[in-house]
């Protein structure tokens, strides 16, 4: 099998467009055509719907796309490791990561990286819902909240708990709550998709539904809120930690009952063959998040 379809049919599943894959290869649009027909060709099977303004993956295409990663990422793992001269990690690196952690810990690597990997590029896409990584052809997803059942590769970057903090001019004006009762007396700032707070007790987990006068649908936002001294917020210790040891937020402790324990995680569709570029980028971001 030809690789160099296989690279044009990974560029078309992911931009959508003919036009655009051809563009990005530096091949010309009757090319990447050709190439993308040989290919299907060769599977006895079409891929790729075609219109005038788009593309989209059939059936088919959607099952091979897992396949057709796995054999671009082994081509470019054994050139980076027979390389005489290698320069780094190469080619483009897809990450999705929750909008908080991303602007926070992701983002800045993204220069260093870069300048330490001349022919790496990087798409971020920063979501706070789950994307489907497989089928958006993504190399690595970071997640905070708990891990479900799936079919996805984890890899554990840092520990990551859960805190309820505030502005103290919140809690100058409106008292220190000391039990989830508490909770109950005091304005809450949540997640929109985050109508429950989790604490642990008694070594089980419990949840509180909170209330409040304002939800957002980002932590950044929360966060900002929280600092304004609108309420009570309950967010990660990566996403406060900043704040707290600049004293513009700070923890609330509650009797009786702990933060629930979370961990960064980076999902990966596989952890066969896994490119350069995707390793780098997970030592990367685990030593910058294990320093802060």
């Amino acid at each position: 099998m030809n690789l160099n379809d296989v690279h044009v049919f990974l560029m078309v599943s992911s931009s959508g467009s003919l036009t655009q894959a051809a563009k990005r290869l530096e091949i010309s649009a009757m090319a990447a055509s050709r190439r993308l027909a040989s290919l299907e060709e060769e599977l006895g099977t079409r891929l790729v719907h075609r219109t005038t303004r788009s593309t989209s993956l059939t059936p088919e295409g959607e099952d091979f796309l897992p396949y057709a990663k796995a054999m671009v990422e082994a081509e470019e793992s054994a050139k980076f490791l027979f390389s005489p001269n290698p320069k780094g990690a190469s080619g483009l690196l897809r990450v999705t990561s929750p909008s908080g952690i991303g602007r926070r810990n992701v983002m800045p690597l993204i220069k260093p990286l870069l300048e330490q990997n001349p022919e790496l590029r990087v798409e971020l896409q920063l979501h706070d819902d789950v994307l489907d990584i497989v089928g958006r052809g993504i190399d690595v997803a970071i997640r905070v909240a708990p891990l479900r059942d799936s079919t996805l590769i984890a890899k554990r970057i840092v520990n990551n708990a859960r805190v309820v903090c505030a502005s103290p001019e919140y809690l100058t004006q409106h008292g220190v709550p000391s039990s989830l009762e508490d909770l109950h007396r005091h304005n809450c700032i949540r997640l929109l998709n985050v109508p429950q707070w989790t604490f642990i007790a008694d070594g089980q987990p419990t949840v509180v539904s909170i209330e409040g006068r304002v939800s957002c649908n980002n932590v950044d936002s929360v966060r900002e809120l929280c600092m304004e001294g609108l309420g009570l917020a309950q967010l990660t210790l990566m996403d406060v930690k900043r704040e707290f040891n600049s004293g513009a937020l700070v923890e609330v402790v509650l009797d009786n009952v702990t933060p629930q324990d979370l961990s960064v995680w980076a999902l990966l569709p596989t952890n066969k063959n896994l490119p350069p570029r995707v390793t780098l980028f997970i030592e990367h971001l685990r030593a910058a998040m294990e320093q802060e």
